[in-house]
């Protein structure tokens, strides 16, 4: 175990750091997927209803939850550049053949290029919450009626976006540059732990293979069922 005070200082603590922020950021996005597949519904009732029910049983708790999910992002984005920059400068064993408490480190096209598919997802994280967040919202007129009250319109804010070709494009090549860093961050996540006996490694990095392509999948089908549903292809 890594003391707290060495955390942020060593490349054990670093890593456990990395690896923990990114288990948070996994459950994050399968409950945000989850959420999110109302919004194959065919209509704005589903997700609108859910969108209304979340914020009517937490209330304040969401922005304290959004705030803790930004300080995670930073903490993971912060940690990644770090342990890369430690790797990329470290004597010794070529990174290929490098072992760890989980065997051998898995060098492939994703592995060699988190830190490019991070960024990548990093800067359309900025560009989805400018969207889906901020933005329009009831002051513009974007309102909906769930159970006789009068709330934010959130499929109305999803649908100006994905009624356009170029945002579909972009939205779904980002869930690509996804599926590749889930892949091998999971299989990572639990190298970083130190939980990851040798015997599971080839399980592990199969069950992450798997997770990656329905959480990508997941995400990536909304924006092009939506366009060719909702009128954009018309």
């Amino acid at each position: 175990m890594v003391p707290l005070k060495r955390l942020f200082s060593s490349t054990l603590g670093r890593k456990y750091l990395l690896g923990a922020s990114g288990f948070a950021l996994v459950l994050f996005l399968f409950v945000h997927l989850f959420g999110n597949l109302a919004l194959y519904s065919g209509s704005g009732d589903a997700i609108n209803a859910y969108a209304a029910k979340l914020h009517g049983l937490l209330g304040p708790v969401i922005i304290v939850a959004e705030i803790g999910l930004l300080l995670v992002i930073l903490l993971h984005v912060v940690t990644a550049i770090q342990v890369s920059v430690t790797n990329k400068t470290a004597r010794g064993i070529g990174y290929e053949h490098a072992k760890t408490k989980g065997g051998p480190t898995k060098n492939t096209a994703a592995s060699r290029n988190m830190i490019i598919s991070g960024l990548v997802l990093l800067v359309f994280l900025i560009i989805h919450v400018k969207q889906m967040r901020f933005g329009a919202g009831v002051e513009d007129g974007y309102t909906t009626t769930v159970n006789g009250v009068m709330t934010l319109d959130l499929y109305r804010k999803v649908l100006d976006v994905f009624v356009h070709p170029g945002w579909v494009i972009f939205y779904v090549g980002c869930m690509f540059f996804l599926g590749a860093h889930y892949r091998h961050g999971f299989w990572s996540m639990f190298q970083s732990l130190g939980a990851l006996n040798p015997r599971w490694s080839k399980l592990i990095y199969a069950l992450g293979l798997g997770l990656a392509v329905v959480i990508s999948a997941g995400f990536l089908f909304i924006p092009i069922y939506i366009y060719f549903t909702q009128g954009g292809a018309a």
